[in-house]
């Protein structure tokens, strides 16, 4: 292996070894399942102590670029595109900015996957839906069960045949159960004033557009079934804006 030289800047030093890290798997096109060379020779080769470089692999074997294997040492491997996410998007810990962006976003990313749902479905899925939506639980004003609105949507997001958007339910589940329990006050009221207008659009609803293979129809429910959302967030945002104003 060659010699790496490490920098004096003001990046730290660990910053710079999970650098030049990276860097040297690239050069050396390693691929999953590739070995890396022990700590002692990555320690002599970029000329750094062996705790700064421990600590550098230490980073991306959180980031599940790297494992160790019993007889085999370090191994490079696959990690997961929002590994690093799930580690840090904890509703309890976010700003109500970032958890208002999140469910924006996972908004804007269900209405996206539309087209996918359409060309993938399958009658097994549709029959799935189904099953799904018959044990589902909702309570009064449109609000479902936590299994139940996991449940439901994890399969559409699986149907896509994406695993990484699959992936993304399963971090921001959490997001919007903790969105549903802090501003239950807020949402409630609007689902009232929703299901009076005749707007609410459910499970069942979203289920019969899929069967009917109405896509236009089925995005435009779907719109509609995340109408709450949509409003609190126009709402909240409203609130904040004024307040600024009226401070300044």
């Amino acid at each position: 292996m060659e010699k790496l030289k490490i920098q004096n800047n003001s990046v730290t030093l660990v910053d710079q070894v999970e650098d030049k890290l990276l860097a040297y798997f690239k050069e050396k096109n390693l691929q999953t399942g590739d070995h890396i060379p022990n700590e002692m020779e990555l320690s002599a080769s970029l000329g750094v102590a062996r705790s700064v470089l421990r600590e550098a692999l230490s980073r991306l074997k959180m980031m599940g670029m790297i494992e160790t294997r019993p007889r085999r040492g370090m191994i490079l491997t696959e990690p997961s595109i929002l590994g690093g996410m799930k580690r840090v998007v904890d509703p309890r810990i976010l700003s109500e900015d970032a958890l208002f962006d999140i469910l924006g976003f996972r908004i804007a990313l269900e209405i996206g996957i539309c087209h996918d749902i359409f060309r993938n479905i399958t009658q097994e899925d549709i029959q799935d839906l189904e099953g799904i939506v018959n044990v589902g639980i909702m309570y009064e004003n449109n609000e479902y069960a936590p299994f139940s609105e996991f449940s439901f949507h994890t399969k559409l997001y699986q149907i896509t045949g994406n695993k990484t958007i699959a992936e993304f339910q399963n971090i921001v589940h959490p997001v919007m159960t903790f969105v549903k329990d802090k501003f239950k006050e807020y949402l409630a009221p609007i689902n009232i004033k929703l299901k009076e207008e005749g707007r609410i659009v459910t499970h069942r609803d979203l289920l019969q557009y899929l069967k009917d293979k109405d896509e236009a129809g089925y995005r435009e429910a779907l719109e509609k079934h995340f109408e709450v959302y949509k409003i609190f967030i126009r709402q909240k945002n409203g609130a904040v804006y004024h307040q600024k104003y009226i401070v300044e």
